[in-house]
């Protein structure tokens, strides 16, 4: 039984799959459209989003918050030119959105394997 067991674990050790989707997401921020596998797409989406919502909760509050944001953001991104570009470019195109910055679209079996491959972006407006 699964009772309670979160996350995906995606056949990788503990500190690959952190590296994996830390990399992953930041690589979606910087091109605004990844293709990949769907169990990969399915366990980075989460945690893109919640960093958009983030930010987003960021640049509408007071100073202090901004900067507790963005620390937060830069802990997890590990790249300060995504951080920038997420903050001022992407943040404010969802203000008024409340969720759902994101889309999969499927693209059929990869060649090799047969994994199922999908297309990672984000919504636009």
């Amino acid at each position: 039984m699964r009772h309670r067991v979160v996350g995906r674990r995606l056949g990788r050790s503990s500190g690959h799959r952190k590296a994996l989707r830390r990399s992953m997401i930041t690589e979606l921020f910087r091109h605004e459209r990844i293709q990949t596998t769907h169990a990969k797409a399915k366990a980075i989406r989460g945690a893109a989003e919640k960093l958009i919502t983030l930010s987003k909760r960021g640049i509408a509050a007071g100073e202090a918050k901004v900067i507790h944001a963005r620390r937060l953001a830069a802990a997890r991104l590990n790249d300060p030119e995504i951080v920038k570009k997420l903050f001022d470019e992407i943040a404010p195109r969802y203000t008024e959105r409340p969720g759902g910055y994101t889309r999969i679209l499927k693209l059929g079996p990869r060649g090799g394997d047969a994994a199922e491959m999908v297309l990672l972006e984000l919504v636009e407006e």
